[in-house]
C-alpha cells in the first residue's frame, strides 16, 4: 500500500501562531487547526553547543504542551533559530536590535535551524528531527537596512528578516532547505508524518 503521507485518520493541529508555518503546511496539502503552544523561558531550552539537539527538543516540548490537551490529535510542533559566530539571534526586541542584527549578518554567512516534531498522546507516537538551512547574505548598504526596517517585516522574525519577503533581495544564495529558513523544513517535515502512517500500516 502506497505511504500517503498527507492522508490522516485522525485531526491535525499546529502548535504554532507563526503564518509562514501555517503558509507552508496548507501548501503540503493539510487541513489543520491552530493552537499556539505555551512554553516558559524557550531560552532556557536553546544551547549553542548542542544546537541541533536543543531546538529539536525545544519543538518537542511545544508539542507536547499542545498534545497533552488533545490527546486524540497529532500535534506538529517546531522552533526556527539563527546562528552565527557561534551565537543564537533570536528575534529582535526593537529596531536598533534589529538594524544591528541585520548588520551582523551582511556579507557573511549564517546557519538557520529548525527543529519540528510530530506527536500522538493516545498512542504514544512522537518523532522530531532538525533540519540546517546556510543562508548566504550579499554586502547589504545601510540605507537598504534602513529602508527594509520601515516595514513592520522583520517584527517576531529570527535574525530580524523574512526570506520570503523584502529581505529576499539581502540573500546570494541558500545551502539547504528554503522553507527551513521560512520556519518548516518540508523534507523532515514529511518524514516524520511517514513515520506515523507506516505505523499505521503496521497496525491493520
Amino acid at each position: 500500500m502506497e505511504n500517503k503521507w498527507n492522508k490522516l485518520d485522525r485531526p491535525l493541529i499546529l502548535a504554532s501562531k507563526s503564518p509562514r508555518r501555517k503558509e507552508i503546511l496548507s501548501c503540503m496539502g493539510f487541513s489543520f487547526t491552530v493552537k499556539p503552544p505555551v512554553i516558559h523561558n524557550e531560552e532556557s531550552y536553546i544551547s549553542v553547543s548542542r544546537i541541533k539537539d536543543s531546538v529539536r527538543e525545544l519543538a518537542r516540548a511545544k508539542a507536547r504542551s499542545v498534545a497533552e490537551q488533545s490527546r486524540h490529535s497529532l500535534v506538529l510542533g517546531s522552533d526556527t533559530v539563527v546562528v552565527i559566530d557561534n551565537r543564537v539571534i533570536g528575534k529582535p526586541l526593537n529596531r536598533n536590535d534589529a538594524r544591528d542584527m541585520l548588520q551582523r549578518l551582511s556579507g557573511r554567512v549564517h546557519m538557520v535551524y529548525s527543529g519540528v516534531a510530530l506527536i500522538c498522546a493516545e498512542i504514544n507516537f512522537e518523532r522530531a528531527a532538525t533540519a540546517c538551512s546556510n543562508v548566504f547574505f550579499r554586502t547589504v548598504s545601510s540605507w537598504e537596512i534602513n529602508e527594509y526596517l520601515t516595514h513592520d517585516e522583520y517584527t517576531d522574525k529570527a535574525g530580524a528578516y523574512a526570506i520570503q519577503g523584502r529581505a529576499m533581495t539581502f540573500v546570494d544564495k541558500i545551502n539547504g532547505c528554503f522553507y527551513n529558513v521560512m520556519g518548516l523544513p518540508v523534507t523532515q517535515t514529511i518524514d516524520l508524518f511517514k513515520a506515523y502512517s507506516e505505523l499505521l500500516k503496521g497496525s491493520v
